[in-house]
């Protein structure tokens, strides 16, 4: 059974989630502040996270910080801080997905269980050297793409971030997020994100099936639905 934490200093809102998530089949946990959550973390073992930004003592962004590099499952922001400079922090922070406070219900609910689909999915396709979605196809051990079977020829830039892309499927990704996984830190400008995602999209996505701009966020790979 998939096991879910909940960290919200909100308890009313914290079970209410809670027992829409049980509904589901899914197994719950709440804590109200970031340092029990961060204590969760260490000795437990979870298919998602769900953080509050203000919380006491830690924050939800600090949370999230301290925990992104030894966890692996999708962290999702629940908070009322909706600004569009919010959602940057959190996604900066390593998080998945960020969901404004009033939120739909059965929204959030869908979210989690997308969110966790696609970890499961990407658990598979970890394995292997050939990552596919749609008519698209990578091939990590020789950097080669192919699109409805016919070779893309990409620069080894355009191929990593491809490849960071597919990886991350679904998922909102910020520019400083993908700058730092492509490139680096002390390479050059953010702003090189937008010139190779556009030589991307030229190159395999000119429809703009795949590569989907989030306003003001920054990317997202999302294959069309069959």
């Amino acid at each position: 059974m998939s096991k879910i934490l909940i960290a919200d200093d909100d308890r009313s809102i914290a079970e209410l989630i809670s027992d829409a998530l049980t509904d589901e089949g899914f197994e719950t946990e709440i804590v109200s502040d970031g340092d029990e959550a961060l204590r969760r973390v260490s000795g437990g073992t979870y298919s998602l996270i769900l953080l509050d930004i203000m919380m006491p003592n830690t924050d939800g962004l600090e949370v999230c910080r301290r925990i992104r590099d030894s966890v692996s499952c999708p962290i999702i922001f629940v908070s009322a801080k909706n600004r569009t400079i919010d959602t940057l922090l959190g996604l900066g922070m390593g998080a998945d997905d960020y969901i404004a406070k009033p939120f739909v219900l059965d929204e959030l609910v869908a979210r989690v269980k997308a969110h966790i689909r696609r970890d499961n999915r990407s658990g598979v396709q970890a394995s292997s050297n050939v990552i596919r979605a749609g008519e698209i196809e990578i091939r990590k051990d020789t950097y080669e793409a192919y699109k409805n079977g016919e070779r893309v020829a990409l620069s080894t830039r355009e191929f990593q971030l491809l490849q960071f892309l597919m990886e991350n499927e679904g998922k909102v990704l910020s520019r400083d997020q993908i700058f730092n996984a492509v490139w680096g830190q002390g390479y050059g400008d953010v702003g090189t994100v937008a010139v190779n995602i556009k030589n991307l999209r030229n190159k395999i996505d000119i429809e703009g099936t795949y590569i989907k701009t989030v306003w003001g966020v920054g990317y997202r790979f999302s294959p069309p639905q069959s």
